[in-house]
């Protein structure tokens, strides 16, 4: 191979380079995705994603009527309306569940015997929402760290959730603020499943 050769070889392998290292553009935007969150007031809606937008959860307050919070992921972003769970705010939920991609219902699972009926009944109106049946739906039971807390397979037959979600897309998983991992890969596994729904929309 002649010289001129040698070095326009090389040259290529310049530019080559000088494109991989400088030329990319910026990097996709994540997708974003709306949710809304519910659950009584105790269950740890506030905290629970405090801790995951890096917040200190020490001072968190209840909500008492909406609050609004974007949860960054690695692979998407997360706008989460997060609901008040008092009694005087709950008949008004669904007022605010039109534009939601998914759900996010957390429950005490060291709560009484009352709180616990109750939050049942809240999560089967909220599975048979007509604005909310068809989505995802991420069921966290809360508060794992307590001594009274309830297993996940308690909750799963508490609820009745294999005949009442039978064909809708959802997840029960044990959380706490000790464990932020199983938290996060909680998440993750709800943002599958709402990469799922975008993709057999545009399929459709």
């Amino acid at each position: 191979m002649s010289d001129l050769r040698i070095t326009e070889a090389f040259l290529y392998m310049d530019y080559l380079c000088f494109r991989a290292l400088c030329c990319k553009g910026p990097p996709p935007a994540r997708p974003e995705y709306d949710l809304v969150c519910i659950g009584l007031t105790g269950s740890g809606k506030s905290s629970l994603l405090s801790k995951l937008c890096s917040e200190s959860p020490d001072n968190v307050v209840s909500t008492t009527g909406f609050s609004i919070k974007a949860v960054p992921f690695q692979n998407a972003i997360l706008n989460v309306k997060e609901l008040g769970g008092a009694d005087n705010i709950r008949k008004y939920w669904s007022r605010y569940y039109q534009g939601s991609q998914g759900v996010i219902f957390v429950l005490d699972s060291a709560s009484s015997e009352d709180d616990l009926e109750t939050a049942r009944n809240e999560l089967h109106s909220a599975l048979q929402h007509p604005q909310l049946c068809t989505l995802p739906f991420l069921i966290l039971a809360n508060h794992q760290d307590k001594p009274a807390a309830r297993s996940v397979q308690e909750i799963k037959k508490y609820f009745e959730l294999e005949p009442l979600a039978r064909g809708k897309r959802w997840i029960l998983q044990p959380c706490s603020l000790d464990d932020m991992n199983a938290l996060k890969d909680s998440f993750s596994q709800l943002i599958n499943l709402l990469e799922e729904k975008d993709l057999e929309a545009v399929r459709m």
